[in-house]
């Protein structure tokens, strides 16, 4: 989701566009690339922790980087930190909370940097 800021100065105008089309890897580069197996993969996407695309390719899913380093992270909590597969979308959901309230106290403190 594109966010759009406007400055209101009668002399300059400031717009951030969105970013271009990101980059999607098959189901077998995300699981080159991440080191982890495909049907791992499929299980994380039915537990809701990575969003698949549809594969422009022909086959089942495609991630996108975000996806990746996503799948990045939930390994790191399996293998470093002993989370096991139950705990895992506990552990995501506290994690994504953390972001969402950096974002929010980084806006309180100054929300017209962003």
């Amino acid at each position: 989701m594109p966010n759009f800021i406007f400055y209101s100065n009668p002399t300059v105008a400031l717009a951030r566009s969105p970013s271009p089309a990101r980059a999607l890897f098959s189901m077998d580069a995300a699981a080159c690339l991440t080191g982890v197996h495909p049907e791992m993969l499929r299980y994380y996407c039915r537990l809701g922790l990575i969003e698949a695309q549809p594969d422009p390719w022909g086959g089942d899913s495609a991630f996108d980087e975000e996806a990746l380093g996503e799948v990045r992270r939930i390994e790191h909590f399996r293998r470093n930190l002993g989370v096991g597969r139950r705990a895992l979308p506990l552990v995501c959901e506290l994690w994504h909370n953390g972001e969402r309230r950096q974002v929010e106290l980084r806006f309180l403190r100054d929300p017209h940097a962003s």
